[in-house]
């Protein structure tokens, strides 16, 4: 429920452990939310607020709390937390995000609260600032990368189901990623990968670089032709 009027709630990634939605389709970044459903209930990822959100949670359960993953991704954050009272958790070591949520936030460690989800660092860099932390549960194979790769249009080279972010093709976070073999990886922009994702991530990580050019080429007549 809830949103602005203008949301078209699109739903994505539905699997046994939880659902993903786009609030706005049509927009270039194809900003992804998701909601991990866990023993604790529900864990809302990086979420942005939609029409007929609550109606899409209520199918799983109750709200356990929201997580920011990604410094720049504190979209709907607070507003949904408020709205379902619990706080917004941030990484212990992430900073200049909790200031900014107008809402209750607490520190997380090494772990999703009380589940099986283990909080990792994908990177923590002033230049270009960019502090991004993964998600991994090992006993389902879910891997949520917020930013680093995605599957929207602006991330895919020709031929890719899963790219790595264009600021990172010539560093890609191969020691951060390739050590998981996941069943699923979510992401914060664009539909996940629910087949084959442990191949595709490797691919996507493998490729980067090589396929760097292509990547900024298409951007490019994209740019010119749009």
């Amino acid at each position: 429920m809830k949103g602005d009027g203008s949301t078209q709630l699109r739903e994505i990634d539905r699997f046994d452990g939880g659902v993903g939605w786009i609030a706005y389709p049509d927009e270039t970044m194809q900003r992804a939310s998701h909601a991990l459903d866990t023993d604790e209930g529900l864990w809302l990822v990086d979420p942005v607020d939609a029409d007929r959100l609550d109606e899409l949670l209520a199918e799983f359960g109750e709200v356990a709390g929201v997580v920011v993953c990604l410094d720049r991704h504190k979209r709907d954050a607070a507003a949904i937390a408020r709205r379902h009272d619990v706080p917004v958790h941030i990484p212990r070591w992430m900073d200049g995000v909790a200031s900014k949520l107008d809402a209750p936030v607490e520190r997380l460690g090494r772990q999703l609260g009380e589940t099986t989800y283990e909080v990792f660092r994908i990177r923590d860099s002033s230049v270009p600032p960019w502090q991004e932390a993964g998600l991994y549960n090992p006993d389902t194979g879910t891997l949520v990368v917020p930013e680093s790769v995605g599957t929207a249009s602006y991330f895919l080279a020709d031929g890719e189901r899963l790219g790595v972010h264009p600021m990172l093709r010539l560093i890609p976070p191969r020691e951060e990623l390739g050590r998981f073999t996941p069943q699923q990886v979510l992401v914060g922009h664009g539909e996940g990968v629910l087949d084959d994702a442990a191949g595709v991530l490797d691919d996507a990580l493998s490729t980067a670089k090589g396929n760097a050019v292509s990547l900024y080429g298409k951007t490019v007549r994209e740019f010119l032709t749009g």
